[in-house]
């Protein structure tokens, strides 16, 4: 299998800690994290990967967690990294929570932002027909685009953040990410695939959960990862890292540190 090339960031200078590595979620990219990863660097070198057919990485057709995992190895073994520790935040914290199941050795920690390693019932199916419907030879400015979505996706901030994957070309918007991959890959990005064959990850495991959010209960955590301990940001949904930065930096650092 030929595994895509991950274009990435990275920010402060290797310090003979491991480094950290941080996956974004569904729809979302390096850039997303920018400023958090310059915050973390202080003690460690920081890379923030664009996973598959996200951001400035190549494309793929097939888009689930043992791919994006088996990217994430490649990557580490491309820039020689024998062990670094993992963030992940909701689709990046299921790969993350794959790869430490499946690669534990290259884990020195783990951190998974608000979600679980199962299965949701929610859909992205109305989500990307409304993208798609978007008339891009129309539209003369991004203010036109978040008003013809503002129906579909009535969240200011949500239609602004997938928003940033629309791109002028040659005085032409068109979508950055493949949206056909995308709506082809969403049941794979809600589901967790079976992983009872697997050994429980016992290392040092940190979840991050949004005290507004429903997505992560400790119930869904302590079977494979039983030494995971979890931290409760209050007035914070599933965008946790955004609505409360600041409380969510210290909570990683403590862990990290």
């Amino acid at each position: 299998m030929t595994l895509p090339t991950l274009a990435f960031e990275v920010f402060g200078i290797a310090t003979g800690q491991p480094p950290l590595i941080i996956l974004h979620g569904f729809f979302a990219s390096s850039r997303t994290w920018r400023l958090l990863a310059g915050k973390l660097a202080d003690k460690r070198q920081v890379y923030v990967l664009d996973m598959r057919n996200h951001g400035a990485s190549e494309h793929h057709p097939v888009m689930d967690y043992p791919t994006m995992a088996a990217d994430v190895l490649h990557f580490m073994n491309r820039q020689g990294i024998a062990s670094a520790s993992l963030l992940g935040h909701s689709m990046g914290g299921k790969t993350a929570m794959w790869f430490a199941l499946n690669y534990p050795d290259y884990i020195d920690k783990l951190v998974v932002v608000d979600i679980a390693p199962v299965t949701y019932t929610h859909s992205f199916a109305s989500l990307i027909a409304a993208l798609k419907s978007l008339p891009l030879a129309e539209l003369d400015n991004r203010k036109q685009a978040e008003t013809y979505l503002a129906t579909a996706i009535p969240d200011l901030s949500y239609r602004q953040f997938l928003l940033q994957n629309l791109l002028l070309d040659n005085g032409v918007y068109r979508w950055r990410v493949d949206l056909d991959i995308f709506a082809r890959a969403a049941d794979a990005i809600v589901a967790f695939p079976p992983a009872q064959h697997l050994q429980p990850f016992s290392g040092q495991t940190l979840f991050v959960k949004g005290a507004d959010s429903a997505y992560m209960q400790a119930a869904h955590t302590t079977a494979l990862f039983p030494t995971g301990q979890i931290a409760v940001i209050a007035h914070a949904g599933h965008w946790l890292h955004v609505q409360q930065p600041q409380a969510f930096l210290a909570e990683v650092r403590r862990f990290l540190d």
